[in-house]
């Protein structure tokens, strides 16, 4: 029975390297399947932190991804699985969409997410995904905050200070960047616990 499973977690707790994982085993066992991204930081790509990067079907706001696993499966006699990486991305309509995948399709679905903003807020498609998958797993590589406490906020630096308000989608790294930018704003992410992300602290000094 096909199921559709949501695996979460903060920044640098292993999603991509996992999905890429997944998307490995299966395919070389002759499954068939997509993998899908949105905002990665290589684009069109599943990326690794670990350096691993795969080709992978970017998903766009305006995309139908029941549609889009049904033309696949017509033209492959089937679709065994659909792999999403960045699903927090995923609007609350696309999150449906891959539930009537696994429904109508037969195809499991595994996606996975950042549970919280930089606000410390539930993303629109991660709460969906949690409110509609069969299963629910919590990935347990536990990232650290500089204090060695387990990192719970995917804080967004500006230009090196913490910002609590703005867009909720500005893609950039937990790594600084080696050259200050000429013109415009420099965007990073740090993994903070809960005491350091409420008093804005980003480094032991």
């Amino acid at each position: 029975m096909a199921i559709l499973r949501f695996s979460f977690g903060t920044m640098g707790s292993g999603k991509s390297t996992l999905a890429l994982q997944i998307h490995h085993n299966l395919s070389r066992r002759h499954q068939r399947g997509l993998l899908l991204t949105q905002f990665d930081r290589d684009g069109a790509r599943v990326s690794s932190r670990l350096g691993l990067s795969v080709e992978a079907t970017l998903v766009t706001a305006e995309l139908d991804l029941f549609e889009l696993c049904s033309s696949f499966s017509a033209a492959h006699a089937g679709i065994d699985y659909v792999v999403g990486d960045e699903a927090q991305f995923y609007s609350p309509a696309q999150a449906d969409q891959l539930a009537l995948v696994v429904d109508v399709l037969g195809a499991d679905v595994y996606a996975f997410g950042l549970i919280t903003d930089f606000r410390g807020r539930l993303f629109d498609g991660t709460a969906r995904f949690l409110e509609v998958a069969d299963e629910r797993v919590e990935l347990h590589v536990e990232a650290r905050c500089w204090c060695g406490s387990r990192a719970l906020y995917n804080a967004r630096l500006v230009n090196g200070a913490i910002v609590y308000e703005g867009e909720v989608v500005v893609v950039g790294d937990t790594t600084a960047p080696t050259d200050t930018p000429l013109f415009g704003d420099t965007v990073t992410y740090e993994l903070l616990c809960r005491r350091h992300y409420r008093s804005g602290q980003v480094t032991p000094g």
